[in-house]
């Protein structure tokens, strides 16, 4: 690993506390759960730090989360993500069954994991050059509003008028800084590949063959010219493009490429959601056999193996990967003995009560009804929560929960929608104005649905 890739995934990282503080922003509750992730996450950092010979011998401890849906588990890992500037992807266990023996290949986990980085660090490289980018696109765009006049010699005929032109294209380029040109439009090239659209029959169905794909579009777009023709623009989205363009000129790929294998190989992060739907015990035929296969399929990435991409070999020793599951009718020890040891740490997380609803809605950063309040004031609406209105929202969500099924957090999305729904539908026509949602209001929209179960189960 280069030193500067180091530095970026050591130095930088928050300490274990830091880490909970930062997640407890956006997530209410569920203590353990980041405790455990916070330090998987240190754990990155303190392995950079030791000897080199030993830092190869030292494995991620990954996690199994236990715990309904909709109480955080994913979001947890987003946001540990977020946090580490690391490839991050979710994958669904049980989309690796839906056709028997076969199914999804597994590897494409890390390949896709792979073009996330890509993503990831080309956009940082991106941002490091956007100073050089931001001046370059704007002389490209003054040169299509008022062209250079060509040069001449000293003292010649034409001298007097090459400086007058350098003049007004200062002039514009005032102008242009003040935003007095934001009504005009230029015409301005746009390249497009000239590759045409595959359908690769029987390669993009998976079992092992999701890479080709990839790979033959980008062979073909090497040797089909790309296609020029003029596109006429804004010139404030002529000079954000010519800016994409300029700066996506100035990063080196082969560069990005080779930090993006490195970021998947020392700080991906691989969320497998529903691994409870791929354990089961032991059964010479039907399903059962189905899920160990996807067990056993997954085991050699989750150990550590070489798995190819178009950026090249890439090791999956040191990724770390999380497992979440609500495990209701089957247990973490129901997974095959090889793959359990590879998910030493599990955590439960616990249900969520009335009161962690009403945190959830107004504590975090994000929180439900900030988002509403923020919505709603883009019509010039001022949207206010009064807290015997949050109250009453939470014990309708639990109750909901409690006598349906129990989709956790997630069944605040759909009461606060169906609450607000009159009100969403006409706040254009309202005009300026403060709306106080009261609980006398909550009742009168939401206390028939949820008293009537089928009701409840149909529309919240």
């Amino acid at each position: 690993m280069t030193g500067a890739a180091r530095e970026q995934w050591g130095a930088k990282h928050l300490i274990p506390r830091e880490i909970v503080a930062e997640l407890s922003r956006h997530i209410v509750g569920q203590e353990k759960a980041k405790r455990a992730v916070a330090i998987a996450l240190r754990n990155r950092w303190r392995r950079m730090q030791v000897p080199e010979e030993l830092r190869d011998e030292i494995a991620p401890k990954n996690i199994v989360m236990v715990g309904p849906t909709g109480v955080g588990k994913t979001e947890i890992a987003r946001r540990l993500a977020r946090l580490a500037q690391a490839p991050f992807i979710k994958v669904e266990a049980s989309k690796f069954t839906e056709v028997g023996y076969v199914g999804r290949d597994v590897e494409s986990i890390i390949r896709d994991l792979v073009e996330i980085a890509v993503h990831l660090v080309r956009t940082e490289e991106m941002g490091r050059v956007a100073g050089k980018a931001r001046a370059s696109a704007e002389e490209r765009l003054l040169d299509l509003l008022l062209p250079p006049a060509p040069p001449r010699a000293q003292g010649s005929p034409s001298a007097e008028a090459e400086t007058k032109t350098e003049e007004s294209r200062e002039r514009l380029r005032a102008m242009l800084r003040e935003g007095k040109l934001s009504e005009g439009t230029v015409e301005v090239e746009v390249r497009e590949s000239a590759v045409p659209a595959m359908d690769l029959i029987g390669i993009s169905g998976g079992g092992g063959m999701e890479g080709i794909e990839g790979n033959l579009q980008e062979m073909l777009g090497n040797l089909f010219p790309k296609k020029v023709r003029r596109k006429r623009m804004r010139v404030p989205e002529a000079l954000s493009f010519l800016e994409i363009e300029e700066a996506a000129r100035m990063v080196d790929m082969d560069r990005v490429k080779q930090m993006a294998v490195e970021r998947t190989e020392q700080a991906g992060i691989v969320f497998i959601d529903e691994i409870d739907k791929i354990a089961g015990r032991e059964s010479a035929v039907g399903p059962d056999v189905s899920r160990q296969g996807v067990q056993r399929d997954l085991l050699p990435i989750v150990e550590g193996s070489n798995v190819n991409t178009k950026y090249g070999i890439v090791r999956t020793d040191h990724i770390l990967f999380i497992a979440a599951g609500a495990f209701h009718t089957v247990k973490p020890s129901d997974l095959i003995p090889e793959l359990q040891g590879r998910f030493p740490i599990r955590v439960e997380l616990d249900s969520l009560t009335k009161e962690d609803f009403v945190r959830i809605l107004t504590e975090p950063h994000g929180a439900l009804t900030r988002q509403y309040a923020e919505l709603l004031g883009t019509e010039g609406v001022r949207l206010v929560f009064a807290p015997d209105a949050v109250e009453r929202i939470a014990e309708m969500a639990f109750e909901v929960n409690e006598r349906t099924e129990n989709i956790g957090a997630r069944r605040l999305y759909t009461i606060v929608e169906k609450l607000l729904e009159d009100l969403l539908f006409s706040a254009p026509e309202i005009g300026k104005q403060e709306i106080v949602i009261r609980k006398p209001y909550v009742d009168e929209k939401l206390s028939g649905i949820v008293r009537d179960v089928d009701l409840s189960r149909y529309i919240l």
